[in-house]
């Protein structure tokens, strides 16, 4: 009988989600009788090993009998097991150096690799992801960033709450001043920052109002593809071209910067896409930019003052604006950064119980049966060998 296989996250620092909660592997299981689910037994996993058992499912020290394996993050070298297949977010589609011995790794033991990132419906919106908790965290923490600076306003932590009902109760009785947020983005990230823009009551403004007017309240702007990029020949915006020549396209955010207390930005980036600032931006000092949620977390990509990667534990650091030196955070004459990789960590229940319905709703069904174009183009790698969408890594994959 085939084996659907959880493994134990082993990237440090670790991270405690997981592709399918207990009773999804319940709801699996009876839905597909023919398929078992096998669980590697974990002490840092948010659902307790007792929780599987509990629906029925069988938790295991070794997990190599399974078929099919699902993670979340990178899995670490030592603990790929030949021949499989695995689905996780393996962070090599951009050709990023630092994953790129795990990439080879993966080639020489015979994996097939299918990446979560790129499981797309046919226009190549995301079918998979955390973005939506990402999001959700990364504005809460963006928000709670600027009242550490300005001392206006207190909010906690986001991991200390049991879950996001929880998160949602504290907002009671939140009064913030009147700041102007920009949101950037059209996918789910975007959407959690909405979600919290909703729960925090800043109302939306248009892009022309929120630059020429003053408020009494706090707003927000929502800022997506055509707001933001224009054809240097043209003025005009093709979501199409752009993704495909964005070489072609200005970023006229700059725009926005005087008039922006709070960057979250939820923008899609990839090397060719214009940043949306530059340094030289901020040194004409003509903004009002405090505090940035780098919820899409390039390090040096759309924000070109996310220096690399915070942590959950202590998730803000400063920026001196004339030296680009990373200080304390909440410092005078420097901008706060917020930048995360693993947001979704501070609900990871919420954020698993998301994900799982997904992967069930769109990807599962046919991942156990005859496949179809979305998994066999999410597919980089196939018994170690690239595949035919993604011959653009050839010289990535080159030992």
């Amino acid at each position: 009988m085939p084996i659907l296989g959880l493994i134990k996250e082993g990237k440090v620092p670790s991270d405690n989600r997981v592709a399918l909660t207990p009773k999804q592997c319940k709801w699996f299981i009876e839905q597909f009788p023919n398929w078992e689910i096998h669980v590697e037994s974990s002490a840092t996993r948010c659902f307790q090993d007792k929780e599987y058992q509990r629906e029925g499912i069988k938790v295991v020290e070794d997990i190599s009998n399974a078929t099919i394996l699902l993670g979340i993050k990178e899995v670490p070298i030592a603990q790929i097991i030949p021949g499989k297949t695995y689905l996780f977010f393996s962070h090599t589609k951009k050709q990023q150096p630092y994953n790129q011995p795990l990439f080879h790794a993966m080639m020489d033991k015979g994996i097939s690799l299918i990446d979560y990132e790129c499981l797309e419906h046919e226009d190549g919106q995301r079918l998979i992801g955390f973005g939506f908790f990402a999001g959700i965290v990364g504005a809460h923490n963006g928000i709670m960033a600027y009242g550490n600076k300005t001392r206006q306003f207190q909010l906690g932590r986001v991991k200390e709450v049991k879950d996001y009902m929880e998160l949602v109760h504290t907002y009671f009785g939140l009064k913030l001043p009147n700041i102007k947020i920009a949101v950037t983005g059209s996918g789910r990230v975007a959407h959690g920052i909405l979600e919290i823009m909703n729960l925090m009551d800043v109302q939306q403004v248009e892009p022309d109002e929120y630059n020429s007017r003053a408020y009494a309240y706090p707003v927000y702007v929502h800022l997506k593809g055509r707001d933001l990029y224009v054809h240097k020949e043209t003025g005009l915006y093709d979501r199409m071209d752009f993704h495909h020549h964005p070489e072609n396209y200005n970023c006229v955010f700059n725009q926005f910067l005087k008039h922006t207390n709070i960057l979250m930005n939820g923008i899609y980036w990839e090397k060719g896409i214009p940043p949306l600032f530059t340094v030289e931006d901020l040194k004409e000092d003509d903004y009002a930019l405090t505090t940035v949620a780098d919820i899409t977390d390039d390090a040096h990509g759309s924000v070109p003052i996310n220096l690399g990667d915070a942590t959950i534990e202590d998730p803000v650091y400063g920026v001196e604006i004339n030296s680009l030196q990373k200080t304390a955070p909440y410092l005078p004459n420097c901008i706060d950064i917020m930048a995360v990789g693993n947001l979704p960590n501070e609900l990871p229940r919420d954020a698993s119980r998301f994900f799982g319905e997904q992967l069930i709703k769109y990807v599962l069904p046919d991942l156990i049966g005859a496949g179809n174009d979305i998994i066999k183009k999410a597919t980089m790698l196939d018994k170690g060998k690239l595949t035919e969408h993604y011959q653009h890594l050839t010289s990535y994959a080159k030992h």
